[in-house]
């Protein structure tokens, strides 16, 4: 169980306690979950969430868990480097191939399996999820209250590659699902506002290197953008990349910005490309190919 102290600021003189929790980042679901637990106390005695504050006065929360789902444990070989962990927070760099959460296909080598095994008790609450071939920095919450925080505060910036020099800088187009399919998305009127930013900070003479930035968050879509462009990603079969030299679509978080949800202190972390990504723009000419 997760216990934080907190001592109430001289602004909340005569508040309410759960309008500090709430300043602080707890959702209207994780302050009811406190009253429940009976998780919030005052010098040790029990306090209610619509009792009076005082300036000066030390609080303890504790954070009970729900039940973690029932996950078997992952084959010896599955592996995704921790690059930040503290109480509430654990961050991995994911590789490419791996899931994040399991499926049919897919019941013991996700990420949701590694952590299961790494933090036995905790439910996993992954705050950005990646698609299976996307590699690169994943979120996770080891707690309720750093679930609701992280997800304010998150900021990420991606990397991909895409043959030639997509123009402009920002894409702004709706995003929906293509007819007739449950996988792909396209850019259609009447689909879900999306917009990207990109600039090119590498490559060579015929492949360049994007860093991406998105306002939104829809499904495949900086894929989608980048396709729509007439650029589409390197090894994105689905939106008609060219797979000479990477059998994924070449798409990387590369670094995550985060708030602390106890500490306030401002995170940052990146990661490298992953061997695959840099190859392509380090070597003019790969005669590898796509294998789906």
């Amino acid at each position: 169980m997760r216990e934080m102290t907190l001592t109430v600021p001289d602004s909340f003189e005569g508040a309410q306690a759960q309008d500090l929790l709430k300043t602080l980042g707890f959702s209207r679901r994780a302050v009811i979950k406190l009253k429940q637990s009976g998780g919030l106390a005052r010098n040790g005695a029990p306090l209610r969430a619509v009792d009076i504050i005082h300036a000066g006065e030390r609080l303890t929360v504790r954070l009970s868990e729900e039940e973690p789902s029932e996950l078997p444990q992952p084959n010896s070989e599955l592996h995704a480097p921790i690059v930040y962990q503290d109480e509430d927070v654990v961050v991995f760099n994911k590789p490419p191939y791996m899931p994040v959460h399991p499926s049919v296909r897919h019941y013991s080598d996700t990420l949701a399996n590694l952590f299961a095994a790494l933090f036995p008790g905790l439910p996993f609450r992954p705050i950005n999820r990646l698609d299976r071939n996307t590699s690169g920095l994943c979120v996770c919450a080891k707690n309720r209250f750093a679930a609701c925080s992280l997800s304010e505060s998150l900021e990420k910036v991606y990397f991909a590659v895409t043959d030639g020099m997509p123009p402009g800088d920002t894409i702004a187009q709706p995003i929906g699902r293509e007819d007739g399919s449950i996988i792909k998305r396209c850019v259609m009127p009447g689909g879900s506002p999306a917009v990207t930013h990109f600039s090119v900070v590498g490559g060579n003479e015929r492949r360049k290197l994007l860093r991406v930035t998105l306002e939104t968050g829809r499904t495949h879509q900086i894929r989608v953008h980048m396709a729509y462009l007439g650029f589409p990603l390197c090894g994105d079969e689905i939106y008609g990349g060219d797979c000479t030299g990477i059998q994924r679509q070449a798409l990387h978080c590369g670094e995550v910005t985060f708030t602390q949800p106890v500490s306030h202190e401002r995170i940052h972390l990146a990661a490298a490309l992953p061997e695959d990504m840099s190859s392509l723009i380090t070597e003019e000419n790969n005669d590898k190919s796509c294998d789906f």
